[in-house]
């Protein structure tokens, strides 16, 4: 799997193609969408047309919530894989650690098993929820889980946790969706003057520096190519602590402990069916 990849969260569907295409033709070769998305017919026409080989490619979608329980999950990944018009799914993730996310698991198993998928894991799961995964699903342990990673919200001992599990971290909003001045943060820009190089791109150097699977999401392909530009630099050990001081602990979005919040994931994909 890539350790950079292009995420088409929130991009609408008119708008998919031709930025999965621009992406690819900027280098990319990971391409991240999820069932939520409701963009995966639109990320598997931009692969057809691409003219790069399926095997460069590797493709993540994710399962939601509603299509939990063994039967459901696996009728709902074939669906997906219609979607894209595939033969094979690169990765394919549960979506949000709530409902019978143990039955959506095993239908990812078999599926796995049968070839359908080459790889299986998790997003959104709390050290806790995937330590229980990993502790009692033991078929198959989860290759990646992706979870909310940026200069704010550093995830450094969920990361030690998953190391300890053998599962590799991913990086959804490495930017933070530039809230809170990220992009214009004193830390992150001093850094980038020092090696000629953008906030956003110490970001993601950062995050690559650390072993982090990060995935960017942007409709320009200039800042696709600039996202991508990251591979001529290092950070030091003084910025890495730099950094580090940035760390709040916390979401910058949302917790999933919270009630309120598993209420509003369910209205959420409601509100979006019928856009």
């Amino acid at each position: 799997m890539p350790i950079l990849g292009f995420g088409v969260y929130q991009i609408p569907q008119e708008e998919t193609k031709q930025a999965v295409l621009d992406a690819i033709d900027a280098g990319y070769r990971s391409i991240d969408t999820a069932q939520s998305y409701f963009n995966e017919k639109q990320v598997g026409e931009a692969i057809a047309e691409c003219g790069v080989p399926r095997e460069e490619l590797f493709i993540t979608t994710k399962v939601w919530i509603e299509n939990y329980g063994y039967d459901k999950c696996k009728a709902s990944v074939l669906e997906s894989l219609e979607k894209l018009g595939l033969d094979y799914i690169d990765l394919v993730l549960l979506h949000q650690p709530f409902s019978d996310y143990y039955g959506a698991y095993r239908a990812l198993e078999d599926l796995y098993e049968e070839g359908i998928i080459k790889a299986i894991g998790v997003s959104n799961f709390y050290p806790d929820r995937l330590t229980d995964i990993c502790l009692f699903e033991r078929k198959v342990i989860p290759a990646v889980n992706q979870v909310e990673t940026n200069p704010f919200n550093a995830q450094y001992s969920a990361q030690a946790n998953m190391e300890k599990n053998g599962v590799q971290i991913a990086a959804w909003a490495p930017f933070g969706e530039g809230m809170q001045g990220m992009f214009t943060n004193e830390t992150l820009v001093k850094i980038g003057e020092k090696h000629g190089k953008t906030a956003a791109q110490v970001i993601l150097r950062w995050l690559i520096d650390r072993s982090v699977i990060v995935l960017c999401k942007s409709t320009h392909k200039e800042r696709m190519e600039e996202n991508i530009d990251v591979f001529d630099f290092a950070l030091d050990e003084e910025d890495m602590l730099e950094i580090m001081k940035l760390d709040k602990s916390e979401s910058m979005f949302f917790d999933h402990a919270d009630p309120e919040m598993v209420e509003w994931f369910d209205e959420m994909i409601e509100v979006r069916k019928n856009q």
